[in-house]
C-alpha cells in the first residue's frame, strides 16, 4: 500500500524514509512537564514508526528535563528524532506555595510567560527546515499557538494543534448546548468550575486565541474506547469549520520503560518486587501539586489506618527550573517512616510513574488526574482514586469516577478548600481495595484497558487513526 512517499512495512507499518525528506515533522511543546513529555512521546512514535524525521524543538532547560524522566532511552536515539535547545529565556524560579487558596501551581507562571519569547527562534527553525524540506509539518501545543504564528509566511508548511488534555475537557462547550446531554445534573454543576485556573494564565491562553484558527487540525492523545462519544462531537465541529480530528492515543503505550534500565532502576521497584500482585496503592499528585502540611498529614494518618500497602510519591510541585536546587519539606509526623515501614514506602525523589503503574504490585492510583495520569493508569488496568486540583483535573476526575466508572472520589470539587480527613481517605482507600465496589471498578477498568491495548495496535482503531495523519501530511 502506497502512502505518499512512505512505504507499508508489514513488520512494523508504515516505514522506509521520505524521498529526499519531502516531509519533515517539528514539534513544538509547552514547557510544562506533562506537556512535554506527551509530545515527545509522538515525536518518538511518528520518528520510528513511520521513519520521518522530527525535530523537537524547546528551550534547553525543558529538553533537559524531558530528556531525564523519559521513561525509553532507546526512543531518545532514533537517528530520526532531532532535538533543537533554544537559549533558555531569563525567567524566576521561586518554590511552589503549598499554603495558597488556589492550588494552580501559579508559581510557574514566570517559565510559561517566557515561553512566548521562543518566536523569533522557533520562527528561524522553520525557515531553516522550509528550504530543505517539500512539506514543513507543524506540531505544537494549543498553548503555542503564538509562537508558531510566523508559519503563515512560510507557504510550504502547515500547522496542527496537539491536544495534551482530554476530549471530554475540550467538548464541554458542547456538552452544554447539546440537548441528550442536558439532563445530567452533575455534568451541568461541572460546567461552573471556579479556582482551577489563575487571572494569568487566562490572560495566556487569550494571547494564543488570534492565532488558533491557522491549525488544520487537531491530534488528540486520546482513544475512542475511552472518549468515543466526545470525540465524535468535537469532530462534527470542527468539520463544520474545515478542521479535521485524529484520536490516536493513548500514547504511552508505545514507550515503555527500557528493560535495559532494571540494573538502575529505582528503588522503589525493588520494594513493589516484593510485594503481592494487586496490593499496593501508589499515591501521587503529579508535578505540579503541592500540599499543605495539614493535608500531608491527614494523608499520611489516612495510609497508615487503612493497613494497606502503599507507595507515596512525596514532592513538592517542580519550579519552573527543576535544576534549580530544592530545600526539601519534611511535613510527615514524627517516627513515621518507621511506623509505616512493613506495609509503605515513601519516595522524596523523582520515580518512574509508567514502570510504577505497569508493576504487578500496583493495584490503585490515588491521584490528581492529570491526563497524563489517567490514560497511564487506565491503559495498564489500575483503578483510581481521584483527587483533582485545579486545571482540567476536575473535569478529568468526573470522566474517572462517573463517566467511565473507572475509580471514585476521594473529595467533591466544591470541597477542595477543606481538609480531607485522615477518616475519610482510610476509608475511601479501602473501598477501592478491599471491597466488591472496588473489585467492580477493577473489572471495568480491566475491560476498557483491554480495548486501549487493542486500539494502538497495528489495525486498531487509533493506529488507523495515526496512520490517517501520516497519509495526510504525505499527500
Amino acid at each position: 500500500m502506497d502512502v505518499g512517499n512512505i512505504q507499508l512495512d508489514p513488520s512494523h507499518g508504515m516505514s522506509s524514509s521520505p524521498k529526499n525528506a519531502q516531509v519533515e515533522v517539528i514539534v513544538v511543546p509547552f514547557p510544562c512537564h506533562s506537556h512535554l513529555n506527551q509530545l515527545l512521546q509522538l515525536s518518538c512514535l511518528i520518528s520510528s514508526s513511520y521513519n520521518i524525521p522530527v525535530h523537537y524543538a524547546t528551550t534547553a532547560t525543558h529538553l533537559r528535563q524531558v530528556k531525564l524522566r523519559f521513561s525509553s532511552e532507546t526512543h531518545l536515539q532514533n537517528p530520526n528524532i532531532h532535538f533543537h535547545e533554544f537559549p533558555t529565556p531569563p525567567f524566576l524560579s521561586p518554590p511552589p506555595n503549598p499554603n495558597s487558596s488556589s492550588k494552580f501551581p501559579s508559581h510557574l507562571q514566570p517559565s510559561f510567560d517566557a515561553s512566548i519569547q521562543l518566536r523569533d527562534p522557533v520562527a528561524d527553525l522553520l525557515r531553516e527546515i522550509s528550504n530543505t524540506a517539500t512539506r514543513v509539518v507543524v506540531i505544537r501545543d494549543f498553548l503555542m499557538a503564538y509562537v508558531v504564528q510566523d508559519i503563515a509566511t512560510i507557504p510550504n508548511a502547515e500547522s496542527y494543534i496537539f491536544s495534551p488534555v482530554s476530549a471530554f475537557n475540550m467538548s464541554f462547550r458542547l456538552l452544554k448546548d447539546n440537548k441528550s446531554f442536558q439532563s445530567l445534573d452533575k455534568l451541568r454543576g461541572l460546567s461552573t468550575i471556579q479556582g482551577n485556573k489563575t487571572p494569568e494564565i487566562q490572560k495566556l491562553f487569550a494571547l494564543q486565541a488570534d492565532f488558533q484558527s491557522v491549525a488544520a487540525g487537531t491530534i488528540f492523545n486520546s482513544c475512542r474506547s475511552i472518549e468515543g462519544t466526545y470525540l465524535d462531537l468535537l469532530e462534527k465541529e470542527m468539520s463544520s469549520r474545515n478542521k479535521k480530528l485524529w484520536a490516536i492515543g493513548p500514547l504511552n503505550s508505545d514507550t515503555k520503560g527500557d528493560k535495559t534500565k532494571s540494573k538502575s532502576q529505582h528503588r522503589c521497584l525493588e520494594w513493589l518486587d516484593q510485594q503481592a500482585p494487586k496490593s499496593v496503592l501508589y499515591v501521587s499528585f503529579g508535578t505540579t501539586t503541592s500540599m499543605a502540611d495539614e493535608q500531608i498529614k491527614e494523608l499520611a494518618l489516612g495510609l497508615e489506618q487503612s493497613k494497606h500497602k502503599f507507595l507515596w510519591i512525596l514532592r513538592d510541585a517542580d519550579k519552573g527550573d527543576i535544576f534549580v536546587e530544592d530545600v526539601e519539606r519534611s511535613p510527615l509526623p514524627e517516627g513515621y517512616v518507621e511506623r509505616v515501614k512493613e506495609f509503605g514506602m515513601v519516595v522524596r525523589d523523582w520515580a518512574p510513574q509508567v514502570d510504577i503503574l505497569q508493576h504487578p504490585s500496583t493495584g490503585g492510583f490515588l491521584s490528581h488526574c492529570g491526563w497524563n495520569s489517567c490514560l497511564e493508569s487506565i491503559t495498564v488496568g489500575v483503578p483510581i482514586l481521584a483527587w483533582p486540583m485545579h486545571s482540567d483535573q476536575p473535569r478529568n476526575a468526573f470522566l474517572v469516577t462517573d463517566i467511565l466508572k473507572v475509580g471514585l472520589a476521594v473529595t467533591t470539587w466544591e470541597q477542595r478548600e477543606q481538609i480531607v480527613t485522615s477518616s475519610n481517605i482510610c476509608g475511601v482507600i479501602k473501598m477501592l481495595m478491599a471491597s466488591r465496589e472496588g473489585e467492580e471498578i477493577r473489572r471495568k477498568v480491566k475491560e476498557i484497558s483491554r480495548a486501549t491495548y487493542q486500539a494502538v495496535k497495528e489495525g486498531g482503531v487509533s493506529r488507523l487513526e495515526l496512520d490517517s495523519f501520516i497519509t495526510h501530511i504525505t499527500r
